[in-house]
């Protein structure tokens, strides 16, 4: 299989990429990256020199590029996004081009090319938010309700792909999954950030009063997740990507810091962000019956391991701490 990856410097398609070489070494694979503040080449410094491993810088936006390399390609998995809810309230015109101009470009060149499959990987943020007091989850039922200028863009996009499934035939599949978190994550997101913060000992900054409850998502699940999608889902189908991980974000700050043995004294509560929604969850019980998936990565497990391999690789994310605390000063 010859496949299109867009976006796949960034963390979740770096990983996927990875992934999914691992599973399938023979097959090939086109990784179309801008290369962004969110999209880092040594993420797949092991990957570079592989004879079946083409790296394309170039923007989803530009349509000739995407003509050019899409003939031959069996599937295309779409990572490319901006994807920092406080960037989007920050530039907000920046996420309208990418993500739903760029899916729109995608997806034409797609159905000229007689694509096979096009996935589009998506978020729960464009189902809006839920209520602390009960315990509804999102389902692919739910109605779109995005908050943000990252959760509208990914929601626009989501009902582009599906127009090209029923005006022009393309056959598609979404995934919308809940909070990732694993190696190779920009330390500007909240897991990295709290843990490289924390081994710099400087203030780990909790929104409001942190009770905002987040489903959380091995990186390595949600590969897997896409991964069946794409050999077994039916074309048209969306599919919700969760473990029923909930946890409120204090409790992360104080687990992580509890991990790497650092006192609470550094938990600081900031002002609570513009439209910040108050929890997510997601039922994923259609992708685990009718196609089969199981996630493998226990939470508490995991954490600890991605902890350490903060850790262990200063060597990653120390080039990129200066330029993501700088998007919180803004």
């Amino acid at each position: 299989m010859k496949l299109l990856v867009t976006g796949g410097a960034g963390f979740i398609g770096s990983n996927f990429i990875k992934y999914w070489f691992n599973k399938y070494p023979k097959d090939y694979i086109v990784n179309l990256d801008k290369l962004t503040y969110a999209g880092h080449p040594s993420s797949l410094k092991d990957i570079v020199g592989k004879k079946n491993y083409n790296f394309v810088k170039g923007d989803i936006c530009d349509e000739k590029l995407v003509d050019k390399i899409m003939g031959g390609i069996d599937a295309v998995v779409n990572f490319a996004a901006e994807s920092h809810v406080d960037r989007s309230i920050i530039d907000p015109d920046i996420f309208v081009k990418t993500n739903i101009v760029g899916t729109t470009v995608l997806c034409r060149q797609a159905v000229k090319h007689h694509v096979k499959r096009f996935h589009h990987v998506s978020t729960d943020e464009v189902f809006g938010t839920l209520k602390l007091t009960t315990s509804d989850k999102f389902s692919e039922n739910s109605h779109y309700d995005p908050r943000s200028p990252y959760s509208v863009s990914k929601a626009a996009a989501d009902f582009v792909v599906r127009m090209y499934l029923h005006t022009f035939g393309l056959p598609i599949t979404i995934t919308n999954t809940s909070n990732n978190y694993g190696p190779y994550q920009d330390p500007e997101k909240l897991i990295p950030r709290l843990i490289t913060n924390a081994m710099d000992n400087q203030p780990l900054p909790v929104y409001g009063d942190g009770k905002n409850v987040r489903d959380w998502i091995h990186v390595d699940d949600h590969c897997s997740a896409i991964d069946i999608v794409l050999r077994k889902g039916q074309p048209g189908e969306t599919y919700l990507v969760g473990v029923n991980c909930e946890k409120y974000n204090i409790d992360i700050v104080k687990t992580i810091l509890k991990i790497m043995d650092k006192p609470e004294s550094l938990i600081s509560y900031v002002p609570d962000r513009p439209g910040h929604d108050r929890r997510y969850a997601l039922d994923s019980s259609k992708i685990r019956r009718q196609l089969g998936w199981r996630s493998t990565h226990d939470f508490d497990i995991w954490l600890t391991k991605t902890v350490e391999w903060y850790q262990q690789n200063k060597w990653w994310w120390r080039p990129l701490k200066a330029r993501a605390e700088s998007i919180y000063k803004k």
